[in-house]
């Protein structure tokens, strides 16, 4: 199947079983995601079939998205049992695999890690994960302009600035940061001096 068959599939499916605003998120990293590919040699086919299924399992509960990771044994970090917001990353995945028929390990990877960033991430990694944060339905945070503008030319930087960013954000409310977060965020900082 072309990759234009699979993403009109995917939209259609993905715009029966999401929210109205999480679609047009969705659609968004989507489309973003395929614009970073262009500016930075990657795959595009693969950034947009990653940025439409970045999220496919975010409308669903906490405990409906434990409930899946107990039964597949998908390891569940204490951070990931208290935090609703991470977990979806996970198993997001796993659906992408069952239920949308997704194989590609760059795919999977980019779906698993959009939420927390790791070390050394992939180039599609990275891209999921920066479009995300700077797709255009996204509320304007200070500084997204600079943030926007580096994601097209300097990805890394970019990527640490975000990362430093969301620490900072997440200690300022008193949230806990994932493992894999904090470890993204040192391994990148250097890229943000």
């Amino acid at each position: 199947m072309r990759t234009l068959e699979i993403s009109q599939k995917l939209r259609k499916e993905l715009q029966e079983t999401l929210k109205p605003d999480r679609f047009d998120h969705t659609l968004g990293v989507a489309y973003t995601a395929a614009a970073l590919a262009f500016a930075h040699g990657a795959d595009a086919e693969k950034a947009l079939i990653a940025g439409m299924l970045h999220d496919c399992a975010k409308c669903m509960s906490h405990d409906e998205q434990i409930k899946i990771c107990e039964k597949n044994n998908i390891e569940i970090s204490d951070v990931e049992k208290r935090n609703h917001s991470l977990l979806h990353a996970k198993v997001g995945m796993y659906l992408a695999r069952t239920k949308y028929d997704v194989y590609d390990t760059e795919i999977l990877n980019a779906i698993r890690w959009h939420t927390t960033g790791r070390e050394d991430m992939s180039l599609l990694e990275k891209i999921v994960y920066i479009a995300d944060f700077i797709e255009p339905n996204r509320k304007p945070l200070e500084g997204m302009d600079i943030i926007r503008k580096e994601a097209f030319t300097d990805i890394d930087r970019c990527l640490s600035h975000i990362l430093h960013d969301s620490v900072i954000y997440l200690d300022t409310i008193g949230k806990e940061v994932d493992e894999a977060t904090n470890n993204a965020y040192q391994y990148y900082k250097k890229y943000y001096k």
